[in-house]
C-alpha cells in the first residue's frame, strides 16, 4: 500500500484481498498514510479474532500560539494578531477553557484580546492542539471500520510508536491475544529493518 513501508493481511480462509482494499480505502481516507508506517491484521473467522498491530512515525509537531499568531502583551493585555485562521477555533477553545471565557475577546477574526487577567509571561509557547493527543482516536477509530461488524469484545494498546487492536464477537484470552499482537510485532520489526 502506498505510504505503508509494511503491510500485511493474515487470513486462515481466503478474504485478506477484500481487507488489503478495506483498509487501503479507510487508511486514505482517514488520512492515516502518513502516519502509519507498518500495519500488520490477523483475521481468524473460526474464533473469530481480528488483530491489528501496527507502528507509527512520529505524528508532526505541536501547534503553539506562536504558530498561529504573533502575541504583543503591552501593560495589562496581551494582543494575538491572527496570521493563519486554520486553528484560531482551537486556539478560542483553548484560551477560553484556561483564562475563562470573559478574558479573551475576539473583536475581529484577526484578532484576539486578553484582558482582566494576569497576562503569562510563556502566553506564546502555550500549546494550541497537540496532534498526538487525537492520533489514537484516530487509529482507533479507522481501526474499528476496518475490523468486521460485531465485534464488540475489544481491548485497544497504544504507545511510542506502536499500537494494538484486538475484537471479537467472544471473550478474548489475554495470553492467546498477547501472544498474537507480540508475533506480528516481530515479524513487522524484522521486516522493517
Amino acid at each position: 500500500m502506498a505510504g505503508l513501508d509494511y503491510f500485511e493481511v493474515e487470513c486462515t480462509e481466503d478474504g485478506s484481498d477484500n481487507y488489503i482494499k478495506i483498509a487501503t480505502t479507510v487508511l486514505q481516507d482517514h488520512n492515516l498514510l502518513g502516519i502509519v508506517e507498518g500495519l500488520h491484521i490477523y483475521i481468524d473467522p473460526k474464533y473469530p479474532l481480528f488483530v491489528a498491530t501496527g507502528f507509527i512515525r512520529p505524528p508532526r509537531s505541536v501547534i503553539k500560539i506562536s504558530d498561529v499568531g504573533n502575541v504583543l502583551i503591552q501593560n495589562d493585555q496581551a494582543t494575538i494578531a491572527v496570521g493563519d485562521e486554520t486553528y484560531l477555533a482551537a486556539l478560542l477553545k483553548m484560551l477560553w477553557a484556561r483564562l475563562g471565557h470573559d478574558n479573551v475577546d475576539q473583536p475581529d477574526r484577526f484578532t484576539v484580546i486578553i484582558k482582566n487577567v494576569e497576562i503569562p509571561k510563556d502566553l506564546k509557547d502555550w500549546v494550541v492542539i497537540d496532534p498526538s493527543q487525537s492520533l489514537f482516536k484516530d487509529l482507533i477509530y479507522a481501526i474499528q471500520v476496518i475490523a468486521p461488524e460485531g465485534f464488540k469484545v475489544r481491548r485497544e494498546n497504544y504507545g511510542k510508536n506502536r499500537f494494538s487492536y484486538a475484537a471479537s464477537e467472544n471473550t478474548l484470552p489475554a495470553d492467546d491475544v498477547e501472544k498474537i499482537i507480540a508475533e506480528r510485532f516481530e515479524k513487522m520489526e524484522e521486516a522493517l529493518k
